[in-house]
């Protein structure tokens, strides 16, 4: 049987999502089979093989050009300029990415790019991002959100939250959640037998012997102790300063940070293009290019694909580590 194949969701049309998708299609076809979902009167003529309805999605893993699953939305997409109008739309495309990989017509779900002002102003979007939402219409407690490269897998302990929050929101049941997650993950996901994590400090110099901060001496290094005895290979906390060069990163499989700059940072500077950001801990796979809607050069011909690309293969690596997804009939 076929496997099936993974729903891309359009993100903001107005961004440089739709771009993208062109682009990475005519590189992966015939590797990474995937479909659109969003409005195919936001293509020029020529460009999509319209999908009519899920019943169509067999087409999609032989089409010459970028299958799209059609979703219409309110209003057309202008390179560049935020529609609110088109807001609620993006939402309901990325709620029916879900249901389409629940019942088993899509292998995984990969989502363009979103605009969180857009979505909030225009349909009232109650969540931080991406992986807040997902995390509710999956129906599970908590999610880990993992920035992946060749160079670094690295996971944020707290995302999308202010710093002066971050001490108070970081507490040993959510650091030891992310920890099992991320480790689970990495054995299921990416075929690691036995993982190694490097756990960051919250503080600078990981607290220095408590003169920086408490909360590594309080807690964290008895909670590290914890988890080895469990059987995880799991060690820190570290200075998040000597962490991320060549030879440390060779010491590790994934690293954990405390907050969202301490991991997004590193890996941005090292995998800037081709960053991937993955949600672990959901019943399916999810993933994610490592950028924004880049309004500023929509409609340009100047996106770089390569974080979608990536974003794609690896989804359909996941996929197949988990034993694949069977064409539903």
């Amino acid at each position: 049987m076929l496997r099936a194949p993974i729903a891309l969701t359009c993100g903001d049309p107005s961004g440089i999502g739709l771009e993208l998708s062109l682009k990475a299609f005519e590189t992966l076809k015939g590797q990474v089979p995937f479909f659109l979902i969003g409005d195919p009167a936001h293509f020029n003529a020529g460009q999509i093989t319209l999908l009519e309805d899920h019943n169509d999605l067999a087409k999609a893993a032989r089409s010459d050009q970028l299958p799209v699953l059609q979703h219409c939305f309110a209003a057309p997409a202008e390179p560049g300029v935020a529609n609110m109008a088109n807001a609620q739309a993006i939402i309901d495309v990325i709620s029916r990415g879900v249901d389409l990989v629940k019942t088993g017509y899509a292998s995984a779900l990969c989502t363009n790019p979103i605009n969180k002002q857009v979505l909030k102003e225009g349909a009232g979007f109650a969540y931080p991002g991406h992986t807040e939402f997902l995390t509710a219409l999956a129906d599970v407690e908590n999610s880990v959100m993992m920035l992946a490269s060749d160079e670094l897998r690295v996971v944020p302990a707290t995302i999308h939250i202010a710093l002066e929050n971050v001490a108070s929101v970081l507490t040993p049941d959510l650091l030891r959640e992310v920890l099992r997650t991320t480790h689970a993950a990495l054995q299921t996901d990416f075929g690691i037998a036995r993982p190694r994590i490097s756990v960051a400090g919250l503080n600078p110099h990981a607290g220095e012997g408590g003169t920086m901060g408490t909360q590594e001496q309080a807690w964290m290094a008895q909670l590290i102790k914890e988890l080895q005895k469990d059987g995880m290979d799991v060690f820190g906390p570290q200075s998040a300063d000597t962490m991320f060069h060549a030879a440390a990163r060779q010491s590790y499989d994934a690293a954990v940070a405390m907050y969202h700059d301490q991991a997004l940072i590193p890996i941005k500077t090292l995998a800037f293009d081709t960053g991937v950001n993955v949600t672990l801990g959901l019943p399916f796979v999810r993933t994610s290019p490592d950028h924004g809607t880049a309004f500023d050069i929509a409609g340009q011909d100047l996106a770089n694909p390569s974080s979608l690309i990536e974003a794609l293969k690896l989804a359909w690596h996941m996929v197949e580590m988990r034993g694949g997804v069977s064409w539903r009939k």
